[in-house]
């Protein structure tokens, strides 16, 4: 940890603790000089980045933002909106741009928190949880970004590389994307940052091409096959469209902390948020396209969108799908290991965020094992539930951003004594009730879809509404609390 506390303040026996900006017994990124090194295991934990070791500009976040989301997993949120939900695809389309717009700018907000903190984003979430409030949500991601996302986003990767090379068993195939991404992940920040712009070349020149005769195959006027009513279908894929986004916020400063703090904060936003936006809308819509151009062989499934193309360009994108796949896993396996270290977890070694990221990866091979069968409903169900944690955690942090306003962020993050209940209890107050009673899931329906199907799935909007809403009335109630105060340090 950056900072610490307990000991005697410099006016007398007041209970202080100390930032430091880049003291290299108490900061091991500094005492390294990890700085700008790419081939270099990123040492320490969530420790805030020193000034010394600060580099790079907001333009690296538009291939950072954009490379991850070009893969099949992407595609496949398009897919299940005329396939599953029976929307037409301009309905479709329609979803995807609302909900991708939604969750791109709640992004962009997030990732503008990074430079002037240096602090990664479940960190920073402990303004609006206080430290120990703050493990549900840090929690959560650790277990969703660690796990859950790595798990779906190797198995998009392996199926992808199982269509390319069909003589390797799928295990096979998943061994083999999941060993790429613990290697990347591993090195970390630095590492993930320029696999992501060495990769952009390749991913967007393909699925560009790609995107051509898929499109050229469709039937964008095709009507939908009905089955849910036309607004419920509406707004459940505009929760998976959203869902997919605003997967990405809980992670969002965790690559802008390293920027110098003086970095622009709008270019900051702009360039992460643009590049989710462009990236997910394209590659979703291909999807969609995709399903009219199948007809009635369209599946979840590599070899489906590949087969709409030539052999040699099927089997390009095949491989670009695999190497997408790896440029999500990377970030989701560093900010899960992030996540994990941001709940407070005190690990001696120097290499805490790596083993972690390591131990990380293997339990998402495990759970990736048992989804390789009926990955499509498994990803239908996953990307509404990423939904249903997010929207009330951004109710809260954004929502706390504003109260807090003109206070010492990184002294609130930093501080172990700080407590804020309201926002946990905010937090649940909005998953349970926009949970028990909106969810519309293939194991459980609310009573409120379930009555009126029309309404569709607007779990996320109601759990982001209720946390907002309730947060500022709990705080009034149970105002923060810190016994110590922060002195921060100029940096040496």
């Amino acid at each position: 940890m950056a900072g610490h506390t307990g000991g005697h303040s410099r006016v007398g026996l007041v209970q202080t603790a100390v930032v430091t900006n880049a003291l290299p017994e108490t900061n091991p990124i500094a005492a390294e000089h990890y700085g700008a090194k790419t081939v270099a295991v990123e040492p320490g934990g969530v420790d805030r980045i020193p000034r010394s070791e600060r580099h790079g500009k907001p333009l690296q976040l538009l291939w950072t933002w954009t490379s991850p989301n070009l893969e099949f997993a992407t595609i496949a949120v398009g897919i299940i909106g005329p396939l599953f939900f029976g929307l037409s695809f301009w309905q479709t389309f329609a979803a995807i741009v609302l909900g991708t717009v939604l969750g791109s700018a709640t992004h962009g907000v997030l990732s503008s928190w990074g430079p002037p903190s240096g602090l990664c984003q479940m960190v920073l979430s402990r303004t609006g949880f206080g430290f120990v409030g703050n493990i549900l949500p840090a929690g959560l991601n650790s277990l969703v970004a660690g796990i859950g996302w790595f798990a779906v986003n190797s198995i998009s990767g392996a199926l992808a590389l199982h269509a390319l090379v069909g003589g390797l068993p799928k295990a096979l195939c998943l061994l083999i994307v999941v060993a790429a991404q613990l290697t990347i992940a591993f090195f970390g920040h630095n590492l993930v940052h320029a696999f992501e712009r060495y990769a952009l070349p390749l991913l967007a020149v393909v699925f560009f091409i790609g995107l051509w005769f898929v499109f050229g195959k469709s039937h964008l006027s095709a009507p939908g096959h009905g089955g849910l009513p036309t607004s419920g279908a509406f707004l459940i894929e505009t929760a998976a469209t959203f869902g997919y986004a605003c997967g990405w916020n809980p992670y969002a400063s965790d690559y802008t902390r390293y920027l110098p703090s003086g970095t622009d904060r709008r270019a900051t936003g702009l360039s992460a948020g643009l590049g989710v936006l462009v990236s997910c809308v394209v590659l979703e819509t291909a999807g969609a396209a995709m399903v009219t151009a199948a007809g009635k062989a369209a599946a979840v499934d590599p070899g489906v969108y590949t087969g709409l193309m030539p052999t040699w360009l099927g089997d390009l994108t095949l491989l670009c799908i695999a190497v997408g796949a790896v440029a999500a896993n990377a970030l989701n396996i560093y900010s899960g290991a992030l996540s994990f270290l941001a709940l407070g977890v005190r690990l001696p070694h120097r290499r805490a965020r790596a083993i972690v990221a390591a131990v990380f990866g293997v339990l998402g091979l495990v759970l990736a094992f048992f989804g390789l069968t009926n990955a499509g409903q498994n990803y239908e169900n996953f990307l509404l539930v990423i939904a249903y944690w997010i929207g009330p955690w951004l109710g809260v942090v954004l929502v706390d951003r504003v109260l807090t306003k003109g206070r010492d962020i990184v002294a609130i993050s930093l501080d172990r004594s700080a407590t804020n209940w309201a926002g946990p209890i905010a937090m649940a107050l909005g998953m349970v009730v926009s949970i028990v009673l909106f969810s519309n899931q293939t194991e459980y329906t609310g009573p409120i879809p379930h009555a009126h199907p029309g309404i569709g799935d607007i779990t996320f909007l109601v759990g982001f509404l209720i946390a907002a809403a309730g947060y500022p009335v709990l705080r009034a109630v149970l105002p923060p609390s810190r016994k110590g105060q922060y002195v921060e340090e100029v940096s040496v």
